[in-house]
This record gives structure tokens, C-alpha cells and sequence, in this order.
């Protein structure tokens, strides 16, 4: 394992950093309550997982339409100001959410095109967020300045899903998506403070569709991304269809409810701040590694909820997960920002966020019919599986697990970014 370089906190001396890290405590805070009130509004207002399923679907399908765009724009833009529009995206499609509930006056036609409207708002955020941060911090800083930052990010999550089942289960869910539009809009005047910088770009720069072509050339020329973008195509979509759609019902009926649901986000988001406590000061000298083989947690984490062990066994399980994944993101992030040339990471991150997502959509979709046709606890067993079976066969890669951070290019020996931009 390699330990930071430069010390746990000395990240915090650059300014941008730490405005950065307020937005990340607002908006994972607000996006908590959107985790949490979202699926029981539809339950509420429907009563129908099938409903959720298309709700949720509708939240993922901008991703595929989106997400490259959001690439292309952090490439050409201050990321910081792509995040901006993406936040108040959201903030406009969860507050409407919210407001309608209240109002008693939603259907599921609306749920759709709101939770849309959300969608777009993710895909622009993600490749945006992944360019931000090596833009404001020096390369030696990264594995500290991304655990950092998920730290944060995830103990908000924790304060946000336990509020956020405590307020669905005493006001409704229509005060917890209200909670996050306002929250979200409370993150602009933090991200309009950045001064990231913008790439170079020449007078006679190439257009849109050169710019995706170029994204795909970097992306597909590095075997290590693409092969673990389909690894993660097909455990998201058992990861969201297992527990993100089955998951909310069968808590609804088995395990509690609201406030249960809302528990074991904040015993996932624990883990999450273990795992990152884990990741501020190690990493592994092969990261692929962690990547690849720790999502078989999540597919445990099914095998847990579908088997309906009482909830505080679901709860450590569920904790488990979150310091695996803890430590495979900060390990992805880190060897993405280093590997990458910086100029095409944007696009190249949109197109690991496309893949990674594409079948979440489906999973979503299949998730409620098959649990209907065969029952929850087979539906969450054949994603336990699937899952141990796709881990087992991405380690068989070997740009996996031969790659070493050791061996990481020097982009900083290249001349810097322009301030200059858009």
C-alpha cells in the first residue's frame, strides 16, 4: 500500500479546494433527501413497484442522451460552471417533485418528466465533477484531495439519509424533495466562487462530433477503462435494480419501512466514510485491483435484502459495501486522473459514466417484472451471482491487475491549462 505524500491535510491550503468541499457537504446533504423521499413518493402516491421502476428509469435514460454532452462541455468549459447548470437542474425537477406532492396534485406522467429533467442534471455532473478537482489541486495532492472530499461528501450523506427517513416518515416525502431542491440551489453561489481553469483550446478548434471521436479514441485506446466500464455496466444494473427499486418495497414490508430504508442508507454512507478514512492515507500500488474485485460486496448486499436477515445484519452488510466502494472510487478516481491525459478526461470519464449507467435504465425496468414473475428473494439471488461472476471475469484481465501508479505518465512536464476561457 502507498501512503499520502504530502499529509492528510495539507490539500486544505489551496482555497479552491475548500470552497470545493462546501459544496460537497450542501449538495450530497440535499441529494440524501432526494435518495430517500423520491422512491416513497412514488410508493405513496401509486403504491406500485412497477411505477417506481419506470420513475427511476426515467432518472437514468438522460444519461445515455447527456452524458457525453456533459463530457464535451467540462472539456470546453470551467467544469465548475457545467456543475452549476447540472445543480440547478435537479433543483428544479426534485423541488417541483416536492411541490406537487405537497399540493397533492402529482401523477405519474409529472413523476417522469421531473425525474427527466433530474436526469439531465446527473449526466451533466458527472463527467464535470471527475474534471474539477485535478484542475485545482496538483497531482501529488489527488489521492488526498479526493478522499478528502468523499469524506465530506459522504458524511453528509449519512446526517441526509437519516434526516431525510425521519422527515418521509413524520411530514411525507413531499417536505424531503422540497428539502433537496433548496438545498441544491444553496451550492450555486459556492461553485460561482471557483477559479478552476480551462483547457487550451486553439482558434480553429475541432467541433462536437471530433470531440466525441477523440473522447472514444482515448477511451477505447485504454484497456483497463473499458474492460472495467463493462464490469460496472452489468453490476449497477443489478446493484440499482436489486436494491434501489426491490430494495424500498421490500423494507416497506419486511423490515420497517421509511425509517428503516433511511437507516441502511446511513449504515452504507458509514462505510463509506471507513472506507474513505482508509483512502486518505493508503492506496494500493496496483488500484485495479480494489476496483475490480470489491463490487462482489454489493452483489452480498442483495443476496442480504432479499433474504430478508433482520435489519441490523442488512445494515452491516450494507456497511461492509460502503467501505468498498469507498476504496474502489478513490482508487478509479485517482488512477483516471492520473493515466488520462487531463485535456480529454472529461470525455473520457463521460464515457466511463455512460457505460456505467447504460444498463441501470433496464435494470430498473426488469427489476419490478421479475420480482413479480419469480418473487424478490430469486430476483436478488440471480444478482448476487451475476455480480460474483462479472468480478471474477474482469480480474482475469490483465491491464487490470498489472497496472501500477508507479507507472503513471507526468502530464505536469506539458505546458499548464489557460486560465483563459469560457
Amino acid at each position: 500500500m502507498a501512503g499520502s505524500p504530502r499529509g492528510d491535510f495539507a490539500v486544505l491550503r489551496h482555497r479552491d479546494f475548500r470552497i470545493l468541499l462546501g459544496d460537497r457537504l450542501l449538495a450530497p446533504l440535499a441529494s440524501a433527501f432526494s435518495l430517500v423521499g423520491a422512491s416513497f413518493a412514488v410508493l405513496d402516491a401509486t403504491g406500485s413497484t412497477t411505477d417506481l421502476s419506470y420513475v427511476l428509469a426515467a432518472q437514468l435514460v438522460p444519461s445515455v442522451l447527456f452524458m457525453l454532452l456533459g463530457g464535451v462541455a467540462a472539456d470546453r468549459f470551467r467544469p465548475q460552471r457545467v456543475i452549476i447548470a447540472a445543480n440547478l437542474l435537479v433543483a428544479l425537477g426534485e423541488g417541483s417533485f416536492g411541490l406537487l406532492m405537497l399540493l397533492h396534485t402529482v401523477n405519474l406522467p409529472l413523476m417522469l418528466v421531473l425525474e427527466f429533467c433530474t436526469g439531465i442534471g446527473t449526466a451533466l455532473f458527472w463527467p464535470a465533477s471527475m474534471a474539477l478537482l485535478p484542475k485545482i489541486v496538483p497531482a501529488e495532492d489527488l489521492q488526498t484531495a479526493n478522499a478528502l472530499s468523499r469524506l465530506v461528501m459522504n458524511g453528509a450523506q449519512i446526517g441526509g439519509a437519516a434526516m431525510a427517513g425521519v422527515t418521509v416518515a413524520a411530514v411525507g416525502p413531499g417536505w424531503a424533495l422540497s428539502v433537496c431542491g433548496f438545498g441544491m440551489l444553496g451550492t450555486v453561489p459556492l461553485l460561482t466562487s471557483l477559479r478552476a481553469e480551462a483547457n487550451v483550446r486553439p482558434q480553429d478548434a475541432p467541433g462536437l462530433w471530433h470531440e466525441l471521436r477523440e473522447g472514444w479514441h482515448e477511451f477505447r485506446s485504454l484497456r483497463w477503462v473499458w474492460v472495467t466500464v463493462l464490469e460496472y455496466l452489468v453490476i449497477n444494473a443489478c446493484w440499482y435494480g436489486g436494491l434501489y427499486v426491490l430494495g424500498p418495497a421490500i423494507v416497506q414490508q419486511h423490515l420497517g419501512g421509511p425509517a428503516a430504508w433511511g437507516w441502511l442508507n446511513a449504515a452504507f454512507s458509514a462505510g463509506l466514510i471507513l472506507g474513505g478514512a482508509g483512502a486518505l492515507r493508503y492506496l494500493p500500488k496496483r488500484p485495479m485491483l480494489a476496483v475490480a474485485g470489491l463490487p462482489v460486496s454489493f452483489g452480498l448486499s442483495c443476496f442480504a435484502i432479499g433474504e430478508l436477515w433482520p435489519l441490523w445484519a442488512v445494515m452491516a452488510v450494507w456497511a461492509l459495501a460502503g467501505v468498498c466502494n469507498e476504496c474502489l472510487v478513490v482508487s478509479w478516481n485517482v488512477s483516471l486522473a492520473r493515466f488520462v491525459r487531463p485535456e480529454r478526461l472529461a470525455r473520457v470519464s463521460a464515457y466511463d459514466g455512460l457505460g456505467s449507467t447504460l444498463a441501470m435504465p433496464l435494470g430498473a425496468l426488469a427489476a419490478g417484472p421479475l420480482s413479480a414473475h419469480l418473487g424478490a428473494a430469486h430476483a436478488e439471488l440471480i444478482a448476487f451471482v451475476v455480480v460474483t461472476g462479472t468480478v471474477l471475469a474482469t480480474l482475469a484481465c490483465r491491464d487490470v491487475w498489472t497496472m501500477r501508479l508507479s507507472d503513471a505518465p507526468d502530464w505536469s512536464a506539458r505546458e499548464p491549462a489557460a486560465l483563459a476561457g469560457p
